[in-house]
């Protein structure tokens, strides 16, 4: 099954509309399969004197809460309706995570084929049964937790409704951009192993390198957060691919589902011309007369492999040359 690539445009949209559907064309020109935002009522998600996170910091305003870095931020649900008519319209999945529940209802009644859960809200239980009593397919972020948040999080969401075979586990890390040592990739293999659940990849690092790792290593699923433009004012931008990037991921994420093949080891159609040609042949070291004893001292083995197997030296060992063989004869 094809790794399914979401574009992660979140927030990076700087709470304009007309940006946002440029985000989706860009999307759309890379070749993904979802394009996804953020929907939330600010007053929802945050206290008025929350403060923002250091990345956040250091791309927007240090001054301002993040109350109001948000309210910049937000989009209303008529501008979310147009954004999925318009990724419709363009023939690429629209998506987004609520952070609320009137967020959770409003994309419910979009009829998203996904929900997403971010990692903020692995602990938050109410937000987590209203998400499973929806029984819809359910993907889920791991940033910041443990691997017992993990397992509790997906209890809640099973006995609330929604089919453990629906949900896709990502491991993630939520630092902004994420240091390549804090990665720790291969707890998306300790997901896997510890509660028997697809799994993928949710990536904040810069450039491209660990999505194709994650792939190579099992992961169903990739989120990767992108901009028009990275030095855009803004919290995100920062840590995000442009278009050019974008498109690059998915190509190689396509490259490499092509080079991990299937679990045999076969010889595969491009190299079966070379085989006759790499391989070798029991061949006459010198003049071998007919009736002569067949020797090591006689015998080698060289190119071409259109005669005797090699692996069957020892059977042809000691034999009885049966005509007249030539110095490089194949026998």
């Amino acid at each position: 099954m094809s790794v399914f690539i979401i574009a992660e445009a979140g927030v990076n949209h700087n709470g304009s509309i007309e940006l946002a559907f440029k985000l989706v064309d860009a999307a759309v020109e890379a070749g993904v399969d979802a394009v996804k935002f953020q929907t939330f009522k600010s007053e929802s998600l945050v206290s008025k004197n929350t403060q923002k996170a250091e990345y956040q910091k250091k791309t927007t305003d240090s001054s301002e809460s993040q109350l109001e870095m948000l309210k910049k931020l937000e989009l209303n649900f008529d501008a979310f309706k147009k954004l999925r008519n318009y990724c419709q319209g363009k023939g690429v999945m629209f998506l987004s995570t609520p952070f609320d529940h009137s967020s959770i209802n409003f994309l419910y009644e979009l009829d998203l084929k996904f929900f997403k859960i971010p990692s903020g809200e692995i602990t938050n239980l109410p937000y987590l049964r209203h998400i499973g009593s929806l029984a819809k397919q359910v993907i889920l972020s791991t940033g910041m937790s443990t691997l017992k948040e993990v397992g509790e999080a997906l209890a809640i969401l099973v006995d609330s409704g929604t089919n453990k075979e629906n949900i896709t586990v990502l491991h993630a890390n939520t630092m902004y951009p994420t240091p390549m040592e804090d990665v720790n990739l291969n707890a998306m293999q300790s997901i896997r192993k510890e509660f028997d659940v697809a799994v993928g990849y949710s990536d904040h690092t810069e450039g491209i390198e660990v999505d194709i790792a994650a792939v190579a290593m099992g992961a169903s699923i990739i989120e990767k957060h992108f901009t028009l433009d990275k030095s855009m004012k803004g919290p995100d931008h920062k840590a995000s691919l442009e278009p050019k990037e974008l498109k690059a991921m998915v190509l190689a994420i396509r490259n490499i589902e092509k080079a991990l093949g299937e679990d045999l080891k076969t010889v595969t159609p491009s190299e079966q011309a070379n085989k006759n040609i790499v391989r070798k042949s029991i061949t006459a070291k010198c003049f071998i007369k007919k009736g002569e004893q067949l020797t090591e001292n006689n015998l080698t083995v060289k190119r071409p492999g259109t005669g005797i197997n090699p692996m069957k030296w020892d059977k042809i060992i000691g034999t009885l040359a049966l005509v007249d063989y030539q110095p490089d004869e194949l026998i």
